[in-house]
């Protein structure tokens, strides 16, 4: 059984200082009148399901979305009528950041999963941060963050190989899940095996073959969609090298 904590849909109404994510959303840093503040522009959407649409390419931008609970698949359509994932979201993370510049989606955010977001209009989150410094600060941090995941993922897909990508890519959502408080070694991953290869710039096969080899080599157990990790140590030094336990060391 996957070890893994679930935000309740009964609670996702909760205001943003008793939230769980609050550490890793918009709140984190805030005072406590800030938070309140915040709180009143917040909407809490109906859920969505696996399949559904949180807004598509071309879409007029409204808000910024913090995904509460569940998993969302970001991509474009491509002309001939496939699509190229850009990222997987996780809750306490904000989707739309990209439509800010010319006020409309560049593009597509569908739900993974049963799936339930915050929404922040945006005209008056910025107006709101322009009286509140820390908010303000928590925007540009969320922008850079996004810069530097384009950064890394430019690296990834130019640099490394088919076995250094996947390691990678579960690497960094064992991270992601440690720090919602989830297991860093147990958990489900909710995209296909095609969606992981178009993320990562590799044929299904590929993915398919190096997760039954990982799992040959004994470094993770995997069931369908279910992932244990087992050998943590050998996927950082997969890809790190040497320097592996400096790197570690960083992300604590």
């Amino acid at each position: 059984m996957t070890n893994r904590k679930v935000v309740s849909f009964e609670n996702i109404k909760v205001a943003c200082k008793d939230c769980s994510l609050a550490t890793l959303c918009l709140p984190m840093g805030l005072e406590p009148d800030d938070v309140e503040r915040l709180d009143g522009i917040v909407k809490r959407s109906r859920p969505f399901h696996r399949g559904d649409h949180v807004f598509r390419e071309s879409d007029k931008f409204h808000s910024l979305r913090v995904i509460t609970s569940g998993s969302i698949k970001t991509y474009t359509p491509n002309e001939n009528g496939s699509e190229q994932v850009l990222g997987f979201h996780l809750p306490g993370e904000v989707i739309g950041l990209d439509a800010i510049q010319n006020y409309h989606h560049t593009c597509s955010a569908v739900a993974l999963e049963t799936t339930a977001v915050c929404d922040i209009p945006f005209e008056q989150l910025e107006s709101l941060s322009s009286s509140i410094p820390s908010l303000q600060h928590q925007i540009y941090r969320l922008l850079s963050r996004e810069i530097g995941h384009e950064t890394e993922m430019l690296t990834l897909l130019g640099k490394k190989s088919a076995e250094e990508r996947l390691a990678t890519f579960l690497l960094s959502f064992s991270e992601r899940f440690k720090k919602r408080g989830f297991s860093a070694t147990d958990f489900f991953l909710s995209m296909s095996r095609h969606e992981i290869g178009n993320y990562l710039g590799l044929a299904v096969e590929t993915v398919s073959r190096l997760f039954t080899r990982f799992q040959d080599e004994e470094l993770l157990h995997v069931e369908r969609k279910h992932v244990q990790l087992l050998d943590i140590d050998r996927l950082y030094e997969m890809v790190h090298g040497n320097n592996s336990e400096k790197t570690q060391q960083s992300r604590i």
